[in-house]
This record gives C-alpha cells, sequence and structure tokens, in this order.
C-alpha cells in the first residue's frame, strides 16, 4: 500500500497543511497555532481550569505546562487560585490575550467559511462522520487487540541463511 493510499498519512497531511497555514497567520500576531486553540478554549468571563485545557485540544500534560508558560510570558493570561478549590488553578485573559482569542476566532471562521464555500455541506458531512469513527475507534482502545505482528522480513532472511 502507498503511503498516499493511507488513511493516516491523507489526515497527517492535510493536519500539517493546516497547521502551517495557521502558524503563518499567526506569526503576523506573535503566537502560535497552538497558543491560538488555547485561547480559544479559554472562558472569558470565569476562565478555565488549568486541567480542563489538555483534554480538550488532545495535548499532554507537559506540552500544556510548556505553551501556558510562553502565554502567561507574552502577557495573554495569568493564573489564580480557584475560589471553590484552592488546589485548582484557573487561567483568565489578560487584555493581550482576549485580542489574541479574537484573532484566533476570526482566523478559524475564515478558514471554515472558505472551506465551506469550495466544499458542499454533504462532503463535509460525511469527513465529520467518517472522522469521528475513526477517533472512536481509537479511543475505544480495542483497534489492535487481534493484531499479530507478521515474522519481520529481516527475521525470515537471517534464519533463512543460517545453516541448522
Amino acid at each position: 500500500m502507498k503511503p498516499e493510499e493511507t488513511v493516516d498519512y491523507n489526515i497527517k497531511v492535510a493536519w500539517h497543511a493546516i497547521s502551517r497555514m495557521y502558524n503563518t497567520q499567526a506569526a503576523k500576531h506573535d503566537i502560535t497555532t497552538s497558543i491560538g486553540f488555547v485561547l480559544l478554549n479559554i472562558d472569558q468571563e470565569n476562565g478555565t481550569p488549568a486541567t480542563k485545557i489538555a483534554p480538550l485540544l488532545g495535548l499532554e500534560t507537559r506540552s500544556l505546562t510548556r505553551i501556558l508558560r510562553s502565554m502567561e510570558e507574552k502577557g495573554l493570561i495569568y493564573k489564580q487560585a480557584d475560589t471553590q478549590d484552592k488546589r485548582s488553578v484557573r487561567i483568565f485573559l489578560t487584555e493581550e490575550g482576549l485580542r489574541g482569542k479574537e484573532i484566533s476566532r476570526q482566523t478559524v471562521r475564515h478558514f471554515n467559511l472558505k472551506v465551506r464555500e469550495k466544499i458542499p455541506q454533504n462532503q463535509l458531512d460525511i469527513m465529520f462522520k467518517v472522522i469521528g469513527q475513526i477517533t472512536s475507534m481509537i479511543e475505544g482502545k480495542t483497534l489492535f487487540d487481534d493484531f499479530q505482528l507478521k515474522q519481520l522480513r529481516s527475521e525470515s532472511s537471517s534464519t533463512e541463511s543460517r545453516p541448522l
């Protein structure tokens, strides 16, 4: 099977193209795609618990910690102890963070509008359904339950050339 015939290759290529496009736009405003997605997921009025952000974006906690540190250094966010649960930290947007969120929101909307102008809704519906099904299969964690690795080529050639 050629790489371009595989599901994962096509998803990866599309995502990398989207990510590069967003990074080009984000760089004009001194942010990154990752920062833009975090900004979009922070509640403007109540802030958002830091522990809720990583799962929303499919990020590892370590990655989010680095992004949040960078965002704090850029003056986009500030952290505050949760009033209900002192062990928890909430992330709030600064004025600069609100500006970045609006830039991110408009950029995402523009991209989606342009895609929707070119691709009919019924085709997008099929794509959303298929992507949802693939995600469910992966999150079900049973995809490889019946997987058995076949003998590797290097193993078969080394045993064939070895005298018994």
